[in-house]
């Protein structure tokens, strides 16, 4: 139950810094933090590393060692944020199945007429 809620807080957070409307008068645009604000998997890996932390502090955290807890959360949070943010996007998870499945039939009507 753990994982499943650092899991969701992670995505959320992740989602909010790099995307929330909230954030764009202070988010960076340039640079280093530019990049990094940008990208899912780079924001999502420190929010895993910063949540893991905050968690270990009220002792919910998921692993025994904070060095080890906080890479392999990263991990975990960098990876499911990437994941979801490319599963659910505003549109949400319908779009995307509909327009897989309009290139997966292009390419396979493709793929028939030259067999």
């Amino acid at each position: 139950m753990n994982l499943l809620l650092f899991i969701l807080i992670c995505y959320g957070m992740t989602m909010i810094l790099v995307y929330g409307s909230i954030f764009n008068l202070i988010r960076p645009k340039e640079g280093f933090f530019g990049k990094l604000f940008k990208c899912t998997m780079c924001t999502g890996f420190w929010v895993g590393i910063i949540v893991n932390l905050l968690m270990f502090l009220i002792n919910k955290d998921i692993f025994n060692s904070i060095l080890l807890g906080s890479f392999l959360s990263g991990c975990i949070s960098s990876g499911t944020s990437y994941l979801l943010s490319r599963i659910v996007d505003d549109d949400g998870i319908a779009v995307k199945v509909k327009k897989w499945k309009i290139h997966y039939l292009h390419w396979m009507e493709v793929i028939t007429s030259h067999a």
